[in-house]
């Protein structure tokens, strides 16, 4: 049960091979930087730079589409902040390729 004024967030990440999604309870008013910043995932992926990551919550990437930054957006109960990795190829060259071997 959560201290009055804590919420329950998850801040996660994956790789091909292995995923961490870890369960936060912070203080209201906490944002999405500072849950990941406080969770410790930079310590079981040190390849995160959490400073120009990626970051979304439940598929929709912050600064995007109406969504605050991650230092500015202001997390709910029950949200999860997910970090993304960089793409390894641009899409439109992955369908070119595509295109090109069928």
């Amino acid at each position: 049960m959560a201290i009055k004024g804590d919420i329950f967030v998850e801040v996660a990440y994956a790789l091909p091979e292995r995923q961490q999604i870890i369960e936060l309870q912070v203080p209201l008013g906490t944002t999405a930087f500072n849950a990941v910043k406080n969770s410790g995932i930079i310590d079981e992926f040190s390849d995160i730079d959490i400073e120009n990551a990626k970051m979304g919550i439940f598929g929709k990437r912050f600064g995007t589409k109406g969504l605050k930054s991650p230092k500015e957006y202001v997390l709910k109960n029950l949200d999860r902040v997910e970090i993304y990795r960089p793409l390894i190829l641009d899409p439109k060259e992955i369908r070119r390729l595509r295109a090109k071997s069928s």
